[in-house]
């Protein structure tokens, strides 16, 4: 009893290690390859993805499965959702017989038609005939064979079988691409607490500036003490940051939890944008010199994260 029990402990412990893994973001960026053989073939997927706003599947499959085509795109959108997705199947012939055949009436159809076109044109007709020939369009054809179920259902398996592997790298990647988030949010949210260092002082450097310039005038202009006092604390509430610095950190924070997520790039996306604004809003109310090399330092660290945005899926 004791030994299932342990088993049933391990279990357990690797099944949420797998939801950990899936529960976060993932790179677009991923490869895999597989493979099976079946009646003396080799079929080969091999499965490469970039990022993309949407699915950009571009698919090479052998002939005898064009027909599954519509098949193996739904498979392929079902299991990585968005990318710039590569996708090969091809099938290699282990035994010595080959389905490819030389279509000679194309060949002699090509031929005549260059020698034609040296001619007329007064230029050299080319030495190497049979290379050139032979890499024209459909002068290799492929014998079609019935595809049968088993066949589909072995090929089905190995297409699964690639696509895990892209999954599985595609988690990797993100996991590196978390690292370079959380680091670049920790320094934004360190940047921002030492905002609170000069805003007592900036607030007294500008309630100074405006009485000075205010006292070179005193001779020329008359004005009520009590209303400049309160234009004075309108002003100064106006140039207030509280607001933005509360925001700025609540926006650091819902990005660090929708990175748990999955298909969270979009969204992580909109996230950053409202950090931007925030840090703009910042920019424009500082009117202090160190406050201001701050948000350009938090600047710096948003647009790290704005490319490295656009590889999450």
């Amino acid at each position: 009893m004791l030994i299932y029990a342990i088993a049933g402990i391990i279990f357990l412990y690797f099944c949420a290690e797998s939801i950990f893994l899936i529960d976060m973001i993932q790179s677009m960026t991923g490869y895999g390859k597989a493979s099976c053989e079946y009646n003396g073939k080799k079929i080969v997927v091999e499965v490469k993805s970039l990022n993309s706003k949407q699915l950009d599947l571009i698919a090479r499959i052998t002939g005898s499965y064009k027909e599954k085509e519509l098949d193996l795109r739904t498979e392929i959108a079902k299991k990585l959702e968005r990318g710039k997705i590569e996708f090969t199947l091809s099938v290699e012939n282990a035994g010595s017989e080959s389905a490819t055949k030389i279509n000679k009436a194309a060949v002699e159809s090509y031929y005549q038609q260059i020698k034609t076109m040296a001619n007329e044109l007064s230029i050299e007709a080319p030495t190497n005939w049979l290379s050139l020939l032979l890499k024209m369009p459909d002068v290799m054809t492929v014998e079609n064979t019935e595809l049968d179920e088993n066949e589909w259902a072995s090929t089905l398996k190995t297409v699964n079988e690639a696509l895990d592997n892209v999954t599985e790298f595609r988690i990797q990647e993100g996991k590196s691409l978390k690292k370079v988030f959380d680091q670049n949010i920790d320094n934004i949210e360190h940047l921002l607490s030492q905002i609170s260092l000069y805003e007592g002082e900036r607030i007294e450097k500008i309630k100074s500036r405006i009485q000075e310039n205010l006292q070179t005038l005193r001779e020329k202009l008359d004005y009520d003490e009590n209303r400049f006092q309160q234009e004075l604390i309108y002003y100064i509430e106006k140039l207030d940051v509280s607001e933005e610095k509360v925001r700025l950190k609540q926006h650091l924070d819902y990005f660090r939890e929708t990175m748990q997520e999955q298909l969270a790039g979009k969204k992580l996306g909109f996230i950053a944008q409202e950090i931007g604004r925030e840090i703009n809003t910042l920019g424009s109310k500082s009117n202090h010199g160190e406050m201001q090399k701050i948000v350009v330092l938090m600047k710096d660290e948003l647009e790290q994260i704005k490319e490295q945005v656009l590889n999450v899926l």
